[in-house]
């Protein structure tokens, strides 16, 4: 009977204790699994509560309530992220994504119509960040849907307000900086948590076919005018300094020559102004002097050979020439 007893046990039978422990070893990996997370370093993450918003917690391993209590949603808020209009149909036909009806959000974006009522091919990127991942996560539903309408209107409308030749040419830069204005005063106004880092054009062109043609000669003929412009200020500026530094050093040669003539000349007038004066007091002796200094200058200047001396009363003259040794040496 005892045999029969034994033979009808389970060989196995788990003990209860052991499910308990396994269970709760279950429990326990589960709960420290679930109340650890990690942000990467381009990220924030956003944690709720029971669903509602809690904190914001910064890159690195974080803790957070288990069982669903908390729940994380990593935010990308340290990457600049790009969003294109109008590439993803520029190799299509005018006519077909003017006509057509659009197929996504980026069907006939770039298609628009001018102040000067031309249509133009507007092709352009935004680069944005998201500043608050808080009112990125809360505040607008459909968030990639919104940034493109609000930058396709405001595009529309900058470009709505100019004429084409302007918008081809020299309002690009102005349209912009004022269109990343505008669109970061919607994007506060919406509360959206972006920021908008840069407004880029690419192309811009007129529609297909001849149209086209006509204005990429106008565009080709303001490129060969501002071109002429840049070279004619190029020579002037080249030119008119060295004109100017020409003029110049003229002015101080002249100015110069003139110091130069002034002061001569009131040297002049004080030596004659101090022989005056020596004159005056001795009028005899001075005089003298003078003429004795007039003949020495005249004679040491003049060619022996050739000057003659003769007396007031020309009753003899007296050749320089026989004063002269034959040797050639004055006696």
């Amino acid at each position: 009977m005892n045999n029969t007893g034994a033979s009808s046990r389970n060989p196995f039978h788990i003990s209860p204790k052991l499910i308990i422990a396994a269970v709760a070893v279950v429990i326990l990996f589960i709960l420290v699994m679930s109340s650890f997370f990690v942000v990467d370093q381009t990220e924030q993450s956003v944690v709720l509560r029971f669903g509602k918003f809690n904190r914001i917690v910064g890159p690195g391993l974080q803790t957070k309530l288990p069982l669903g209590i908390d729940r994380n949603y990593n935010i990308p808020t340290r990457v600049v992220q790009t969003m294109t209009f109008g590439q993803s149909d520029s190799l299509q036909s005018y006519e077909s994504r003017f006509m057509a009806t659009p197929s996504g959000s980026s069907a006939g974006e770039s298609i628009m119509l001018t102040g000067d009522l031309n249509i133009v091919d507007v092709q352009w990127i935004i680069q944005y960040r998201i500043e608050d991942p808080a009112k990125w996560l809360f505040n607008v539903q459909e968030r990639d849907k919104t940034i493109r309408d609000i930058s396709q209107s405001v595009i529309n409308q900058l470009v709505g307000d100019l004429p084409i030749l302007a918008i081809m040419s020299s309002e690009r830069t102005g349209i912009e900086i004022e269109s990343q204005e505008r669109m970061q005063k919607a994007f506060d106004s919406y509360n959206l948590g972006v920021r908008i880092v840069t407004v880029k054009l690419q192309n811009i062109v007129p529609p297909m076919g001849e149209v086209q043609d006509a204005f990429e000669d106008v565009n080709k003929s303001i490129q060969d005018m501002n071109r002429l412009i840049n070279e004619g200020k190029e020579r002037y500026n080249r030119e008119i300094p060295r004109a100017q530094g020409e003029a110049s050093q003229l002015i101080q040669m002249a100015e110069g020559y003139a110091a130069e003539r002034v002061n001569n000349a009131a040297g002049d007038v004080a030596r004659f102004l101090s022989v005056l004066e020596a004159y005056s007091l001795s009028k005899e002796i001075t005089a003298r002097r003078l003429y004795i200094e007039t003949m020495e200058e005249i004679l040491n200047q003049a060619d022996a050979g050739t000057l003659t001396l003769i007396d007031k009363e020309l009753d003899n003259f007296l050749p320089l020439s026989n004063l002269s040794s034959p040797q050639g040496g004055t006696l």
